[in-house]
């Protein structure tokens, strides 16, 4: 179990965060408008491993992104995004298919997207990529890979070799049925691997999609029955819920101003991270990541130019 006022000892490793998934363009619209009838977009370097590599770099912790992209512009322009901020791409794989792509609406509340996907699902695994596992503190994953094959099989393998070499595994459930085949119930398959996880961050959206409605709550503890072991349930501007089965603690936002809410999510897991991997009680870890979140939301895109986390406190009075 997973106790606030406690760390997280990990092995000696040389990469701190594996983070597993789609390498995109995010095109998000220049002004405000949810039914998007904007008629300009503004192009992003986006997908939530990389975000959470980017994040993590400036906030002075070791990420590696798994993925894969197009043999195209789009793609050269992810691969060279990443190499410019000394992130290593070794294990992003140059496919046939096409970059994917999501459009998505500018918006202070819940941003509205719409996916055209095709080389992020196309993830193999290589013997490259389970050396990179071993080697590795934290793994982290979203619904993105697992909702399609061969990407699926990949984290799948990726998630047996983690927990073989105890690699801390953790899952952002972030279930839309659009990213899914239409003929396959997606939420069946991720309350299947709920079990396989350390730690899982879903938002009330998330919830609702995977149980329906219920209170925060309620929806906690379902995922603590289906085997996870610390769950941080985000509230929105309410703040987040999370407990570890035996303790409960209600975080209060941080968030003054709120500009864009593309990559809150992983500039949260981003603040989070870094926290426990520095050494951080969980409790600590977790106010970090709100803080970092709070701070990304005052820009627009999904990465912004974060300061460092001594100068984060200060701001958040950590």
């Amino acid at each position: 179990m997973f106790k606030f006022n406690e760390t997280i000892d990990f092995p000696d490793r040389e990469n701190d965060v594996l983070a597993a998934g789609e390498l995109l363009i995010d095109m998000i619209t220049s002004e405000y408008c949810d039914d998007f009838t904007c008629d300009s977009f503004k192009k992003f370097f986006g997908g939530s491993p990389a975000n959470i590599a980017m994040n993590t770099k400036r906030l002075g912790i070791h990420s590696i992104v798994v993925s894969a992209v197009g043999n195209d512009g789009f793609g050269r322009f992810l691969i060279n995004h990443l190499e410019k901020a000394g992130i290593d791409s070794s294990c992003v794989e140059k496919t046939k298919f096409s970059t994917s792509l999501v459009v998505v609406s500018k918006s202070k509340n819940r941003p509205v997207p719409i996916f055209y996907r095709e080389a992020d699902y196309h993830l193999e695994y290589r013997e490259k990529l389970e050396q990179t596992v071993k080697n590795s503190k934290i793994l982290h994953f979203s619904c993105w890979p697992i909702s399609k094959q061969p990407s699926r099989n990949t984290i799948e393998k990726m998630i047996e070799v983690a927990r073989e070499n105890k690699v801390l595994i953790c899952f952002d459930p972030n279930y839309h049925p659009m990213i899914w085949d239409k003929e396959e119930d997606g939420t069946e398959y991720v309350k299947s691997i709920i079990h396989k996880v350390d730690i899982i961050k879903p938002s009330e959206d998330d919830a609702e999609r995977l149980f329906g409605k219920d209170s925060p709550r309620n929806q906690i503890d379902k995922y603590l029955d289906l085997g996870a072991k610390l769950v941080i349930m985000t509230l929105g501007d309410e703040g987040a819920i999370v407990s570890n089965g035996q303790e409960t603690i209600k975080f209060y936002t941080l968030a003054t101003e709120v500009v864009d809410t593309t990559g809150a999510g992983d500039a949260f897991w981003s603040g989070f991270y870094a926290g426990i991997v520095k050494g951080y009680t969980i409790r600590e870890a977790l106010d970090l990541g709100f803080a970092v979140s709070a701070y990304k939301l005052k820009y627009l895109g999904a990465v912004v130019e974060l300061p460092k986390i001594e100068e984060i406190k200060r701001m958040y009075k950590l």
